[in-house]
């Protein structure tokens, strides 16, 4: 049953973390990755046919962000599978699990939200991200206008300024 699914996706392993390995930092990677050791860094893809697969012996301690994902070890962070996510009998996952498509063997366990998303629809990340920068822009339009409005009443008022000195000036004399 575990791992003989037909839609299970299968990439050369290029990438290799040994089990008395441990790695710091933010790991990038192409094709695939399998896991004995341990990562304290986020893991992240950097294409859609990327896959990676971390053994029960295996640890991530942050975000794990790639299409195709085999847990059989523990990830403390959130996971985000675009394609499959299957989660073996010891895979533990303490934080949220963004996923499209979810395979679950009993003894599994899931510490955090599980939120569907359809292939269609970008991960909620990257959703948060795009409605960030639109607010931050919004924002800065608003500067932006507000600045121009407060150097035009500036500018307005150093007028009428100038003219009640030339009409209060004309008058004295």
């Amino acid at each position: 049953m575990w791992g003989s699914s037909s839609k299970s996706k299968s990439a050369k392993i290029e990438t290799l973390v040994g089990r008395n390995t441990r790695v710091t930092g933010e790991m990038c990677f192409a094709g695939g990755m399998h896991v004995d050791g341990s990562i304290h860094g986020n893991v992240i893809a950097d294409s859609e046919d990327c896959m990676i697969s971390v053994s029960q012996f295996g640890v991530v301690e942050g975000d794990v962000k790639v299409p195709h994902i085999v847990l059989d070890g523990t990830v403390t962070g959130d996971v985000y599978a675009t394609g499959q996510l299957e989660l073996a009998a010891n895979a533990k996952v303490n934080g949220n699990v963004y996923y499209n498509l979810i395979e679950m063997a009993v003894g599994a366990s899931v510490n955090g939200k599980m939120v569907h998303q359809p292939a269609e629809q970008p991960l909620l990340l990257e959703q948060n991200r795009e409605k960030t920068e639109a607010s931050r822009e919004k924002q800065q339009k608003a500067r932006a206008e507000a600045d121009k409005e407060a150097e035009k009443a500036r500018q307005q008022a150093e007028e009428a300024a100038a003219e009640a000195k030339v009409e209060g000036g004309g008058s004295k004399s």
